[in-house]
């Protein structure tokens, strides 16, 4: 695998996996915390197939 942010080659067993080094795992929390990453669309909606039972 490779470090999602340097794109090093990363082993599984690494302390730091997937990141290469603590540095890049900072950077992508980092990248978290300013919003640079987002989730367009829930991945699950625990409301969608509910049903009103008319309670």
């Amino acid at each position: 695998m490779r470090c999602p942010i340097c794109q090093k080659p990363v082993q599984s067993t690494d302390a730091e996996a997937p990141f290469c080094s603590e540095r890049c795992r900072i950077i992508d929390l980092g990248n978290w915390a300013s919003e640079k990453y987002v989730i367009s669309t829930p991945a699950w909606n625990p409301l969608e197939g509910e049903e009103d039972h008319g309670e």
